[in-house]
């Protein structure tokens, strides 16, 4: 099971969405961060066929075990589950008329449904909503039904953009453990802006910018690349300001002797405090995109 993109581009008039982007996706998950603007939204829509390549080879080709997608069609998209980060609902529905809906839509028989429906609607802790009308559910309960939908069928490829957007910190959890669980014999792609929902789950880490890759690989290895290049330092309120204006600057921790920051580059001065045990993937997430 490999997913390959290959020197695939984009462009929307003058502004390049992607740009030659090429990477290899197999089992396990990805975590793909980015500011807005990076392309992450782009590369799931292509992917899911929601948008297409640019003309001829300048657009490259995205390949599922060796075909180019768009010549499997049908065949690919049912190996898709893709959760959107906002998607309308009929809010009339309850939960189980929705999901009875999508498996319909994605042609799945009604016996197999129906016993999936039951198990998803258990995984995402809404069987005692099952019956309420969906417009009345709050944003994590909504994101929830979108993340049911996104399993039905079993999908190979689990797309999932923000997935966890709306949940309390349990729910954020639970979802998470749960998607940890599935990658055993799928690729799950995670696009989310919160570093902490990948970064116990990722194998792969897909760092975007501008429409291009500036780094892939797994948590320790972008952890490992930046020793030497975050420190902390004391300092009171009043130099805060001066310190965010020159460094990029994550963290702000009150400690009993001032307030200490947590800085991440290249160049820091020596009598920055360097990290040595804890640098984790949001200090990566500042040092390439602050």
């Amino acid at each position: 099971m490999k997913l390959e993109m290959k020197d695939v581009t984009k462009t929307f008039g003058s502004v390049t969405a992607l740009n030659h982007f090429s990477v290899t996706f197999e089992q396990g998950i990805y975590g793909i961060l980015g500011a807005n603007g990076a392309g992450k939204s782009t590369l799931i829509n292509l992917i899911t066929d929601n948008l297409k390549r640019d003309d001829g080879a300048a657009g490259g080709r995205i390949c599922y075990d060796g075909v180019d997608i768009l010549k499997l069609k049908e065949k690919f998209r049912s190996l898709i589950g893709y959760m959107p980060q906002q998607q309308g609902f009929y809010e009339d529905f309850s939960p189980k008329a929705f999901l009875k809906y999508m498996a319909e839509l994605k042609g799945i028989g009604k016996k197999q449904a129906a016993a999936q429906i039951d198990e998803l609607l258990e995984v995402v802790h809404l069987s005692e909503a099952a019956y309420k009308k969906i417009g009345g559910f709050s944003g994590g309960m909504k994101q929830r039904v979108l993340l049911a939908q996104a399993l039905l069928g079993d999908p190979r490829i689990l797309i999932l953009d923000e997935p966890t957007a709306g949940l309390d910190p349990k729910e954020r959890i639970g979802i998470r453990n749960y998607i940890a669980e599935l990658s055993k014999n799928r690729i799950i792609l995670f696009a989310t802006h919160v570093v902490s929902d990948i970064e116990c789950i990722a194998d792969q880490v897909l760092l975007m910018k501008n429409g291009g890759l500036v780094a892939v690989n797994t948590p320790q290895a972008l952890i490992r690349r930046l020793e030497g290049k975050v420190a902390e330092v004391l300092c009171s309120i009043d130099e805060v300001g001066a310190l965010q204006q020159k460094y990029k600057v994550g963290n702000i921790r009150q400690r009993s002797e001032g307030l200490a920051l947590r800085i991440v580059g290249d160049d820091l001065p020596e009598a920055f405090e360097r990290v040595k045990d804890n640098i984790d993937l949001e200090d990566v997430y500042l040092y390439y995109f602050e």
